[in-house]
């Protein structure tokens, strides 16, 4: 208890000290023109959901820290978030202003196409998918069940019959000489009360064109913007970027807070997901072994500075590659360089990265701008965390390989901590899935409408201005909503909290190709490898028996039980067994009745 309570106080006792927050530049991130970053940037126009949770993240709660941005630059896509919001923002607008004219003008029609609208609106949420103007069509892409399908079915025939009926209705009852509104063109049920007239009528389909012209302008726009300022080439100037330029005094704050924490050494987490950022979990396991002197040999004390420095090295050589000559002496040549031997080896292990971390809890902070993000700070902080076994913060050694241009990242945090004649191993793996394939067609979104015709284009928003009327009153409100947290919620004066999402996993893919999997699969298995033959190398040669680790790391990360005695025992394999123990003159015996 005593230990851990220095350790807590070492923790707090910096980070009440307040750091200046340093100059950021332009473009600070080595994944400012990554792939993964413009497929990120894209999706927050091509999905409303995401792009609200990309802002709500990252910029409404401005208290918490952003999760590792690994592989992309989370500052960028926030910037686009907020972009997009402001570019719907302005045709939401248009469209409210739209309705409020066809509630005034239109009288009872209002009602039909209001109906109308929330029908097919409804419908819509029931197919699932994207909310954007533009929508995947890929197999599977709405991921729903069969009963939400025929739900929409339903939805869709109501709410299109009700418009054919509102249509109808208004045209009769603009053209007609002496209209009866009781009785619509096609013997179609009359769903207009009492009292319309023919101006009425006229305002009823006109004011819908309207609408319908806006839709389409806005797709237009936003199909202009993924296809000029998200092209591959365009984004790679991060300082012609539009959305880089927004002069906003929060956004510049929250900017600079990001591109100062999402690729720092120091990692502030909360409780509940500490390895926010990295993925999923994969495989995680832990061992934990006695350390035992080696006949004949003197044991050396064994700390965990001197494992991991065995570590590093052997790990580092997995940059090269078979070409350069690695035989089984891999580990005593020295790391070379991505790009060694040129471009005629590709493997992704060739840019590996490797580095130290320190996991800080969010507890006891004062501001964002306090955490120990200074070079000296965090040489202190590593120095003191590497030696200990605290709970509130923790050192591990980081590998990192980003595979597939940043969609698949794959992460292995390894701690080492020697306590009480124990040795413990602790192999953290993460995998980031790919970026989702509704973002990764941008390019063919945008190339698809830019080549569509005018005629196909105005029936698109023909059919889409009910959904799309709809949908603009929800944001109005949710604007509305928006603003109020944002400024009421006094987030940005709130105490520190650690992050709640992370950007790059919310949007990420639930799954990966099978090419993709046994990348992943290759490299865990290499690091793995390496990481193991430290720790044996660290303990034969500081004078410690190596035996038992050898055979529990075999087991225990290929996911097996290790038995370290036998005697007395009975084993059974397989299903349906009985087992038992029956001495036999002194020494155990077992049989299985399987």
């Amino acid at each position: 208890m005593a230990r851990d309570s220095r350790a807590d106080h070492a923790v707090r006792q910096p980070r009440l000290r307040p750091e200046p927050a340093r100059p950021v530049p332009l473009s600070p991130s080595p994944h400012t023109r990554g792939e993964a970053t413009r497929l990120l940037c894209a999706g927050t126009y091509l999905d409303d959901d995401f792009r609200d949770a990309v802002v709500d993240e990252l910029y409404v709660h401005e208290e918490r820290s952003v999760a590792p941005s690994l592989g992309i630059d989370a500052a960028r896509v926030l910037a686009h978030a907020l972009r997009a919001r402001r570019l719907e923002a302005g045709w939401t607008a248009l469209l409210a202003a739209l309705w409020l004219l066809h509630f005034l003008l239109a009288r009872s029609f209002f009602f039909a196409f209001l109906l109308s609208s929330g029908l097919l609106l409804l419908a819509s949420w029931a197919r699932g998918g994207a909310s954007g103007p533009f929508r995947a069509d890929y197999p599977g892409a709405d991921r729903v069940g069969v009963y939400r399908r025929r739900a929409a079915a339903v939805l869709r025939l109501a709410g299109w019959l009700t418009l054919i009926s509102y249509v109808a209705g208004a045209l009769e009852l603009a053209l007609a000489d002496d209209p009866d509104p009781g009785v619509l063109t096609g013997g179609l049920p009359s769903v207009l009360p009492a009292g319309a007239d023919p101006t009425a009528a006229w305002f009823a389909l006109l004011i819908p064109a309207a609408m319908a012209g806006a839709v389409a302008l806005h797709r237009e726009h936003v199909a202009r913007v993924l296809a000029t300022e998200l092209d591959p080439v365009a984004f790679a100037d991060p300082g012609a970027d539009p959305a880089e330029r927004f002069e906003g005094t929060r956004f510049q704050r929250v900017h600079a807070l990001i591109r100062r924490e999402q690729h720092a050494p120091v990692i502030l987490y909360h409780d509940q997901h500490p390895f926010l950022g990295a993925g999923t979990a994969h495989a995680t396991w832990t061992l934990a072994v006695e350390l035992r002197p080696r006949e004949g040999a003197t044991a050396l004390p064994l700390d965990n500075r001197v494992i991991l420095e065995r570590i590093r090295p052997l790990v580092e050589a997995l940059r090269t590659p078979s070409a350069g000559g690695v035989s089984e002496g891999a580990a005593r040549l020295p790391a070379q360089p991505p790009g060694a031997y040129g471009d005629r080896v590709r493997d992704r292990l060739r840019g590996l990265e490797l580095d130290e971390c320190v996991f800080l809890k969010v507890t006891g902070l004062r501001n964002r701008s306090s955490v120990p993000y200074g070079e000296a700070d965090f040489a202190r902080e590593r120095a003191e965390a590497v030696e200990e076994g605290g709970e509130i913060r923790r050192h591990f050694l980081r590998v990192r390989v980003g595979a597939w241009r940043e969609e698949v990242v794959v992460t292995v945090f390894v701690r080492v901590h020697t306590q009480g004649g124990m040795l413990m191993l602790e192999f953290a793996p993460h995998v980031l899935r790919p970026i989702r394939p509704s973002f990764r067609a941008v390019d063919r979104i945008s190339d698809s409408h830019r080549r569509g015709g005018l005629p196909g284009k105005a029936l698109w928003a023909l059919g889409r201005t009910p959904t799309a009327a709809g949908r603009a009153l929800i944001q109005l409100f949710q604007s509305a909503a928006f603003l109020w947290r944002m400024y009421a919620g006094g987030y940005d004066a709130a105490i520190p909290d650690g992050p709640w999402a992370s950007v790059r996993e919310l949007g990420s893919d639930t799954g990966a190709s099978l090419f993709q999997e046994m990348d992943v699969s290759r490299y865990l298995k290499s690091v793995e490898d390496r990481v193991a033959n430290g720790v044996r190398q660290a303990l034969a040669e500081a004078g410690w028996e190596t035996g038992e680790f050898e055979q529990k790391v075999i087991n225990v990360s290929g996911g097996g039980i290790f038995i370290e005695s036998a005697e007395n025992s009975a084993f059974g394999f397989g299903d349906h067994n009985t087992i038992s123990n029956t001495p036999r003159n002194g020494a155990g015996g077992g049989h299985d009745d399987g």
